[in-house]
């Protein structure tokens, strides 16, 4: 599963992602108000949508960063960035990982607030609010990256 070895998979479902979304609007909704959302894409993009709603956001920009190939980590590509300095806006991902997308969103933005649904050791002191923490060594599988398919029970697989 990509350049590092990923040890657990975690497939998130599209109820499960929708509750978790709205359990950050929860954590999100006194810390406001806010001028409006900057989703990180692509995986904030969906998140950002439950959390606009959930708060009553309706100005929404991206800001457009490329770390991930299917699963392999690469150099960080800023696609399209957002002016100012962030104050008052929320910025919003699926996830941090290993915080390279967050470092440089952090520089561009440093003074709006970040929010995960998901977050790893190594990502997750650059965030300021998130959901759930996972081990480095997970994988999550996003519900818009997978298809319905078999899966092998635990024991087989460890049996080899």
């Amino acid at each position: 599963m990509g350049e590092k070895s990923y040890e657990r998979g975690f497939p998130v479902s599209w109820e499960e992602l929708h509750r978790n979304a709205k359990a950050l609007s929860w954590r999100l909704i006194d810390k406001g108000p806010w001028k409006g959302i900057i989703a990180v894409t692509r995986g904030g993009l969906v998140p950002a949508a439950i959390i606009s709603r959930e708060l009553e956001i309706r100005l929404i920009d991206t800001v457009c960063v490329s770390t991930y190939d299917h699963q392999n980590q690469r150099e960080a590509r800023v696609l399209k960035g957002v002016e100012g300095d962030g104050e008052g806006w929320l910025i919003i991902d699926d996830l941090v990982d290993t915080g390279k997308t967050a470092v440089i969103v952090r520089k561009m933005l440093p003074k709006a607030h970040f929010a995960t649904i998901y977050a790893k050791p190594a990502g997750r002191p650059l965030v300021d609010t998130f959901i759930t923490e996972v081990s480095q060594d997970t994988w999550i599988f996003f519900p818009w990256d997978v298809e319905p398919q078999y899966a092998t029970p635990l024991a087989k697989q460890r049996q080899g």
